[in-house]
């Protein structure tokens, strides 16, 4: 594969390989997707099986080439459910790259758990929900979904804010919006298996 074909979760790839085996993560391609800033999830699977996935809401660095390298660094070292991925499960593991959109406000009624993901807020509490994930076919499971990730009793007060997500396979530099034919669950396999980094 060309650099210029090579899509974000490839150049995940490229950086999860790098740091595992000890190495800086390398550039990230030169193209305009790479320049911009965007917050992303880095999802690792292992045959099939989430394996890591550590995410940002809001861009923290300079631009998507960074967040991607920071994220399948955390992915890789930092997610709290699994260990440190070692060498020997470099060939075994898959990456998938969610870009997100940027959040904005909205009433229950303008989400659509296929297109959207969600962020619940009372306070310092928050909730995460990507989209299209399997079994979370209604507003409401996805509504309560996110609350009960944040510890938000749904009684309570609470702002809800949506984004879009662009979901890219290794192979695939284009990717797919979520909500379209074709996209796959990337982090979220399971509901509660997405998480910001902290």
């Amino acid at each position: 594969m060309s650099a210029a074909a090579e899509g974000p979760a490839d150049y995940a790839r490229r950086c999860v390989v790098a740091l595992v085996e000890g190495h800086e993560p390398p550039a990230a391609p030169d193209e305009p997707l790479y320049r911009r800033p965007s917050a992303c999830f880095v999802s690792l699977k292992k045959r099939g099986d989430l394996r890591g996935c550590i995410g940002t809401l809001a861009p923290e660095e300079h631009d998507l080439g960074h967040e991607i390298a920071r994220n399948a660094y955390g992915a890789a070292f930092r997610d709290p459910r699994f260990p440190p991925v070692q060498p020997p499960e470099l060939d075994e593991l898959t990456c998938s790259v969610d870009v997100l959109g940027p959040p904005e406000p909205c009433d229950p009624a303008d989400l659509d758990p296929a297109r959207y993901g969600i962020i619940v807020s009372a306070g310092w509490r928050r909730g995460v929900l990507l989209p299209d994930l399997p079994g979370v076919d209604s507003v409401a499971r996805q509504v309560a979904i996110a609350l009960q990730k944040a510890g938000i009793p749904a009684h309570e007060e609470y702002t809800v804010q949506r984004f879009t997500v662009r979901r890219f396979r290794e192979g695939d530099p284009e990717g797919i919006e979520c909500g379209d034919a074709g996209c796959v669950p990337g982090c979220g396999e399971r509901p509660g298996d997405d998480r910001p980094a902290s």
